[in-house]
């Protein structure tokens, strides 16, 4: 097969100072930070449904993309034949990760065994080109979301025979995902919830998920895959309210059914504000439950009310999203997967690379910023002193659940509380504009 973008390179670093929009300025792979390469930090992914499916489409046209590579049917072949362009791509661009659902990768089918069969065609494919390239597969999904049988939903949906339907469909990309090597499997509930609670027992419906989940777990056992599952957050869109809203929502869910220890979650920047939460604060409840697992890496337009997925280029959201990763010692099956589009304007192939070189630059910035902060030491003695007062015999006593409401009057009796330190706030704002 011929080249699908023969006037591209192979995307070179060239430092801060290069003019060519086809260069890297800021990620530099194999530079080492903090004692691990750029690569190893970031573990970057190509989202398949993203780079080879979206024709870049909206609520008021059509897409616009052009992808002389697709013949537009849904035969396997062409499927087959995305794949290579996809590795070249990703060959290109020096991404080693990436991640699918499983109706991207392999057209449905008039019956669910054509589907399966058509994704395991391709399934050949992909892991045919993963031995020959060395790239990796970060993680695989269902999609549950885009036929109209799973409109109300799959694994909460109100009927039976559909609720069978999406377990049959995850129980195969569960087993493709282990055939191929994937680091990990997620959960997207792109239809989980509801749009009224006039008609719908959520009750019932949370318990099915957990009995859903509870079946993927015992299916990961039987087969042997040994990568985490994640639950990806979302608060609405489709859905007036989806069950895994926020990154407490989802550690809620899994603590009350019994599923923590089997699960992470793979939080998105774009659905933490859509939540009303930054991408910061969503990491870092995930982050303090030991269940960060993996980043979609993307943002929204703020002055737009859904899902945008637009890459990532602020600066600061990007250093943000490496200091939780670095304090968290960072990722071991997870990592920063590109769920982001190009605009419906930048609709020639070659925007796929500048789009791509943008958020990875800007991850690079990122990083090293958020390295330099942590070596530095000044905001994290800062957050220490603060709360010094915790380290004291007492304080030790509460945290450890030894202390009682009676030994806090004493206390509270013994001092005349008149005054506070200051926060320092802006200071603290101002110290982190030194190294941006």
């Amino acid at each position: 097969m011929s080249e699908a973008f023969p006037d591209i390179p192979r995307i070179q670093y060239e430092g801060p100072n290069s003019k060519n929009p086809l260069a890297f300025k800021q990620y530099n792979p194999d530079e080492a930070i903090g004692g691990k390469s750029m690569k190893e930090h970031m573990r970057f992914a190509a989202a398949y449904w993203h780079v080879m499916r979206n024709p870049l489409g909206d609520p008021f046209g059509p897409g616009t993309a052009k992808m002389p590579w697709d013949d537009g049917s849904d035969s396997v072949e062409n499927a087959v034949n995305r794949v290579d362009v996809f590795f070249e791509f990703m060959d290109k661009i020096g991404i080693d990760y990436y991640c699918f659902h499983d109706r991207d990768v392999a057209p449905e089918l008039e019956t669910l065994q054509a589907s399966n069969d058509a994704l395991d065609r391709v399934a050949d494919r992909l892991l045919q080109r993963q031995q020959e390239t060395g790239k990796k597969l970060l993680w695989g999904t269902a999609c549950l979301f885009i036929h109209p049988r799973f409109a109300q939903g799959a694994a909460t949906s109100p009927y039976l025979d559909v609720y069978a339907h999406g377990a049959a469909q995850v129980k195969k990309a569960i087993e493709v995902t282990h055939r191929l090597g994937g680091l990990g499997y997620v959960f997207w509930g792109g239809r989980e919830g509801y749009s009224s609670l006039i008609n719908t027992d959520m009750k019932r419906e949370l318990d099915h998920l957990a009995r859903f989940m509870h079946m993927a777990v015992d299916w990961k056992k039987e087969i042997g895959f040994e990568g985490p599952f994640y639950i990806e957050p979302k608060p609405r869109e489709p859905t007036t309210h989806q069950y895994d809203s926020d990154a407490a929502a989802c550690l809620n869910f899994l603590r009350e059914h019994d599923l923590l220890e089997h699960f992470k979650l793979n939080v998105e920047t774009n659905h933490a504000t859509l939540a009303g939460h930054t991408m910061q604060h969503d990491l870092t409840v995930a982050a303090n439950a030991d269940a960060l697992g993996s980043i979609d890496a993307n943002r929204g337009d703020e002055l737009i009310g859904w899902d945008t997925d637009q890459f990532p280029t602020d600066i600061y959201l990007t250093t943000q999203i490496m200091l939780v990763v670095l304090n968290m010692g960072g990722f071991t099956t997870g990592g920063l997967n590109f769920d982001a589009k190009r605009r419906r304007e930048s609709h020639e192939p070659i925007d796929l690379f500048h789009c791509h070189i943008g958020g990875m630059d800007a991850f690079a910035r990122g990083l090293k910023i958020a390295n330099a902060i942590i070596e530095d030491g000044r905001l994290g003695d800062f957050v220490k002193a603060r709360y010094s007062s915790w380290d004291s015999d007492l304080g030790q006593k509460v945290e450890s659940g030894n202390a009682s409401l009676a030994e806090l009057e004493t206390l509270a009796l013994r001092n005349n509380i008149s005054d506070i330190p200051s926060g320092r706030q802006e200071m603290l704002e101002n110290l982190i504009n030194e190294f941006i």
